[in-house]
């Protein structure tokens, strides 16, 4: 018993012109390219397992891009916005933007500001006055961590205690 063959895949000439031009074009992202091939090999009448032999992918991926493509058919997207990843599901953010602002800024600012009698901040110091200002009900000292190294931001390495002549701080 056969399986079922897949649905035909029919491109207009512009359509080939573009998905060609992706796959022949170096600065086209691997991923993109290898879409492209799998739509064009699928327009030439190519099956599933048969685009995966070629290609050197699962059957499923090739499966899977077909569909994709006869989902956006009609749409007003691009050739390459139809060829990008889905947008991924996840949990919604913990906190707000001005939540982790308020973190931020917590951190550009001297410790004795606050009442700490530190020489500067420490993810643990942080995530206690943080909670003890109440921007945020609760946060680990790890999130805070990663929150600081994804904006880059160094509270240790701050110059905020430094008093230059004027007796303003910098």
């Amino acid at each position: 018993m056969t399986g079922l063959a897949p649905k035909p895949l029919n491109l207009n000439d512009f359509e080939r012109l573009e998905l060609q031009q992706l796959v022949n074009r170096h600065s086209t992202p691997q991923q993109l390219a290898m879409r492209a091939r799998i739509i064009l090999l699928a327009s030439e009448g190519k099956n599933h397992r048969e685009i995966g032999r070629i290609l050197d992918i699962s059957r499923h991926t090739a499966c899977l891009w077909r569909e994709r493509w006869f989902l956006t058919s009609g749409s007003d997207l691009t050739i390459t916005q139809r060829l990008q990843d889905s947008e991924r599901v996840g949990a919604p953010a913990k906190f707000s933007m001005e939540q982790v602002l308020g973190l931020f800024t917590l951190a550009c600012s001297p410790p004795e500001d606050y009442g700490r009698p530190i020489s500067h901040w420490t993810a643990r110091e942080l995530a206690d006055e943080i909670m003890k200002q109440g921007i945020i009900e609760s946060i680990s000292v790890r999130h805070v961590g990663r929150l600081l190294e994804e904006a880059e931001l160094k509270p240790h390495q701050s110059r905020y205690w430094l008093t230059p002549p004027s007796g303003r701080r910098i």
